[in-house]
């Protein structure tokens, strides 16, 4: 028995052959591969990942989390990171196939609920940069399960690439730190990569309309029927119940309301969610975003949760701008005129102050508060509070060169 245990482990212990071991080969190099982009994509806009776990707090009634979204999106992302790094090079194997497989069943979970029940309509897997539809999202997640079912079954089989422990060690290490290091650096400025329709050199006006002769979507109507005398029910297209003539019997009578379905999508602006109004509710968007000259956006999506210290900063800046360049600068926020001027007051505010929904304000700059240098509707420049250049900086680059 010992001997045939012996050999048990020496043969695990050989190089792979053939089709076994191609195929294991191909599935760390698809899951590694794959789950190395999820994590860095998403590092690269981890605030804009905390936005989509909050809506699965929200959904699951859990949002006590919501004030460590940020942490645990920067956590999950590195881990995605470190997880595919660590499959391709063979480390402690057997620690990270459990945990790709749970990780992978909890993801199967939340898409598989989400196209169940229509609460979160895009996963967030791939960040902006690649959006799925929930079902696209569980298709993707059952084929990794598949692949991970195999490396989980074969893990005594997967063996380090470095097979110095020492080297294999300081390599894991270094891998630890880039990836929590990727995300800790995007939130702290910007994303390297901007996919959102706000990004620089985007025109927001343009942005917003729909060409001549675009599609729109089409839907159709379907209405529920119950025949009076017979108590027959029915299910018919808004088509049918025409073609049908059905309308014409008495007998047939609709219940409740007609049901709209989407049957064919059409065109659709990357921005039609974006609507800037003043403390009266006037609408003021054409008006701020058609400006001709240079003028400066500071956006704050949340006065409750900006940076005060930054906001100081970007009053300044402003006020420079305003007296020596004449510069029209506003700062755009989704909270309560009432609390506005309360905050405005409190700080000393200098710039006129307009609203707008949070959801089109925390796609304009991922940052709290964040500064968009805008000419003609057109983002010239966007910046994180933490890398605004200073007055001289601004003035030198952009206002003594026109």
């Amino acid at each position: 028995m010992k001997d045939i245990h012996n050999n048990k482990n020496t043969l695990n212990k050989l190089p792979l052959h053939g089709a076994v071991g191609a195929g294991l080969w191909a599935c760390r190099i698809l899951v590694g591969v794959l789950f190395i982009f999820s994590g860095l994509i998403k590092a690269n806009d981890p605030l804009g990942f905390s936005y989509k776990l909050e809506e699965y707090f929200e959904v699951f009634h859990m949002t006590f989390f919501s004030h460590f979204s940020v942490s645990m999106a920067i956590f999950l992302c590195a881990l995605e990171m470190f997880f595919g790094f660590a499959l391709l090079i063979g480390a402690y194997s057997k620690q990270i196939a459990w945990g790709l497989l749970l990780l992978i069943i909890f993801f199967t979970f939340l898409t598989f609920y989400s196209a169940v029940f229509h609460v979160v309509q895009t996963c967030g897997c791939f960040g902006d940069a690649i959006v799925l539809t929930p079902w696209q999202s569980f298709g993707k997640d059952i084929v990794l399960f598949v692949l991970i079912i195999g490396l989980f079954i074969n893990r005594d089989k997967i063996h380090p690439l470095i097979k110095n422990s020492n080297a294999e060690k300081g390599v894991v290490i270094i891998a630890t730190i880039l990836s929590f290091g990727a995300g800790i650096y995007t939130y702290n400025f910007l994303p390297v990569m901007d996919f959102l329709a706000y990004k620089v050199g985007a025109n927001i006006l343009d942005e917003m309309k729909t060409p001549p002769g675009a599609k729109p979507d089409e839907y159709e109507m379907t209405y529920h029927l119950k025949n009076k005398k017979t108590r027959e029910l029915k299910t018919m297209s808004s088509t049918e119940y025409i073609k049908s003539n059905i309308w014409k019997d008495t007998n047939w009578q609709i219940q409740g309301e007609p049901e709209s379905k989407l049957i064919k999508k059409g065109f659709s602006p990357k921005i039609v969610d974006l609507t800037i109004n003043d403390a009266q509710g006037s609408d003021y968007t054409h008006e701020l975003l058609s400006n001709p000259f240079y003028n400066v956006i500071i956006v704050a999506y949340n006065l409750d949760k900006t940076n005060v210290a930054a906001i100081g900063k970007l009053n300044a800046l402003a006020l420079n701008l305003t007296q020596n360049y004449n510069i029209r600068t506003v700062l755009l926020t989704s909270n309560s005129a009432k609390d506005a001027e309360a905050f405005s007051k409190a700080n000393h505010f200098f710039s006129e102050i307009f609203y707008a929904d949070e959801v089109p304000l925390k796609s304009m700059v991922r940052a709290n508060p964040g500064v968009l240098l805008m000419k003609n509707g057109t983002i010239i420049n966007k910046w994180h509070f933490n890398t605004v250049p200073t007055y001289d900086n601004i003035v030198n680059q952009y206002l003594d060169k026109h």
